[in-house]
């Protein structure tokens, strides 16, 4: 276990008006007082290359009625992009607006010459707008443009070496872009390209011209809080805000029918929504049309004006995510006992797994479970047509998409095809090449970390005194919000004496603590536990208020297993529960 290293200078810099608590967060997480506004006009200037190119198509293509086919993808990102895409347009003026998104298991990833074909076909578009993706997709966008289709690509992927030839690309990660932040998701360029629409419209009196109400782009802001959760990002200062501005919007019910159909369905209270309600509730279900089936489902479900229609939507993403979860569990058990198997050790720095039963569309999911019970990068293949596709999760230490490029300049023709970021890759390969990939994979990782598997430990923001532990800053936090990747929500510990243990639910242990040195117990619930020998425990938690009980707030305890640590038990919990009626433990 580590505990992060305050920044001392920033703690003292600080005004009064901070809480305490918060300064302590905010100075481990080396963030200054002025990155902490959430303030609407603190968001970055639209600075692209090639906006304006695109810009000035997009008006040619609403004055002249052109038709306008958005290319999204298969994910809760690509979901939002599209309807932030479609819903801006329409507001626009366009008449003649519709969407594509390529189906996983029939087209592939991205602008692939597949779904160039269909949309001319079915379509007949003159303007493809790619969202999320399109970045790599250099053969599809030759196509479109070879049939008199024009192309603006938007996406976030790190861009290859040999950009598509497309009309224009709006991408933060271009080389040379002056876009301060590189970590907006797919959604949140789709944003920025029409917000940029929208200005330079304004300019040329094209509301005004047409008897257009000028739109108030605002109504997008809960889609865009979505799709940026959903695609755990870096949640610098410009994606707090986008996500706390469309949450607030959430919250008030101004909003996606679609969203609040999917948290009515699922029983969340939506005037206390967080953005791990996204995260864990509404984005998996959008995930799971795509996973599955067809995303187009969640995508007419978060472009529903009405509720009725909402809801029924709902429902069906609610059916496919219970079918995901079911081959998620399959799949995790075969895979887990798969390497159980090989008897993994510490001389083993990756995991490449494969099998011909397991679904295309569930592997990333998978990849994310080994990753974090074996703390190596892990890679799962499963069967489409006569190839494999594989997802990849890896660890801070490992760039995976580097380590890729890697991979592929030392075995050329290994990898049909692949992208991705940091922490998370997708790739192609023939079945023939599995074992050599495997091989390279794992010697390339090897290589990388120079033969020392890093310890990754849980990193805390240390303890908090008994008198720390309240309801007032199990509040302050939660108004702090929102936490994600890269602004990590704090993780507290202590040491706890075990009063009572007792096993719930066949599987969870249910038990009471008292923080050492005080008199103090608690209830709390560990998933997934056995009853410990150990009366002595080290837990690590997270407070926050619990406002689906009336009478009661908790403070939410870190949810793993139990590992041995010297005289204590290393414990994450979940469930620590506290009086409204009394402050303090």
């Amino acid at each position: 276990m580590l505990t992060r290293e305050i920044d001392q200078s920033l703690y003292e810099s600080y005004s009064d008006d901070i809480p305490l608590i918060l300064k302590r967060v905010y100075a481990a997480r080396g963030v200054s007082e002025s990155q902490l506004s959430m303030a609407l006009p603190g968001l970055l200037k639209p600075n692209f290359d090639q906006l304006n190119i695109a810009l000035e198509l997009l008006e040619k293509c609403l004055i002249e009625d052109k038709h306008i086919l958005i290319v999204g993808d298969f994910d809760a990102d690509g979901a939002t992009a599209s309807a932030v895409a479609i819903k801006a347009l329409r507001l626009m003026g366009a008449k003649h607006v519709d969407f594509l998104v390529p189906n996983r298991f029939k087209h592939g990833y991205g602008l692939s010459t597949e779904i160039v074909k269909e949309a001319k076909r079915d379509k007949e578009p003159d303007l493809i707008i790619t969202v999320d993706n399109g970045i790599s997709s250099n053969e599809g966008t030759e196509l479109a443009r070879s049939l008199n289709i024009d192309v603006i690509i938007t996406d976030h992927h790190l861009p290859p070496n040999n950009l598509p030839n497309a009309n224009a690309i709006i991408n933060p990660n271009l080389r040379g872009c002056d876009f301060p932040s590189k970590n907006l998701a797919g959604v949140g360029v789709s944003f920025y390209l029409f917000s940029s629409l929208k200005t330079y419209l304004t300019k040329q009196d094209y509301f005004e011209k047409n008897n257009i109400q000028s739109p108030d782009l605002r109504v997008l802001l809960d889609l865009v809080a979505l799709g940026t959760v959903a695609d755990v990002v870096k949640l610098d200062q410009n994606n707090r805000i986008l996500i706390n501005e469309g949450i607030k919007r959430i919250r008030q019910k101004n909003c996606s029918k679609g969203i609040l159909a999917i948290l009515e369905l699922t029983k969340r209270p939506i005037e206390t929504l967080q953005a791990s309600d996204l995260g864990f509730t509404v984005a998996p279900r959008i995930n799971a049309a795509g996973r599955l089936s067809d995303i187009s489902q969640g995508i007419r479900c978060l472009l529903s004006e009405d509720m009725n229609d909402a809801r029924r939507y709902a429902q069906t993403l609610e059916e496919f995510n219970i079918k995901r979860r079911k081959e998620q569990t399959r799949m995790q058990d075969e895979a887990l006992a798969i390497v159980e198997s090989q008897a993994i050790d510490q001389s083993d720095f990756a995991i490449v797994l494969y099998d011909d039963s397991w679904h295309e569309g569930v592997v990333g999911i998978v990849a994310g479970k080994l990753k974090e019970t074996y703390q190596c990068p892990s890679a799962v293949f499963a069967k489409a047509d006569d190839v494999l596709k594989g997802s990849i999760r890896s660890i801070p230490d490992v760039h995976i998409k580097d380590l890729l490029d890697l991979v592929d300049r030392d075995n050329p023709e290994l990898i049909e095809k692949f992208g991705g970021h940091a922490m998370a890759a997708g790739l192609t390969i023939k079945p023939d090449n599995f074992a050599s990939f495997k091989d390279a994979f794992t010697e390339a990782i090897t290589k990388h970390l120079k033969g020392k598997k890093p310890i990754i430990e849980l990193l805390t923001d240390g303890q908090l005194d008994s008198s720390e532990i309240t309801l007032k800053n199990a509040e302050l936090l939660r108004q702090a919000s929102p936490w994600g990747q890269g602004f990590e929500e704090p993780i507290f510990y202590g040491d706890f004496e075990l009063v009572e243990q007792r096993i719930v639910g066949e599987k969870h242990l249910k038990c009471s603590l008292k923080l050492q040195g005080t008199n103090s117990v608690l209830e709390g619930i560990a998933f997934f536990q056995e009853k410990l020998k150990s009366k002595k425990a080290r837990v690590a938690y997270k407070l926050n208020v619990n406002s689906s009980l009336v009478d009661k707030t908790h403070i939410n305890f870190y949810n793993t297993h139990f590992v041995i640590k010297s005289k204590f038990v290393w414990l994450r919990l979940y469930g620590y529960h506290l009086r409204k009626s009394n402050d303090k433990i």
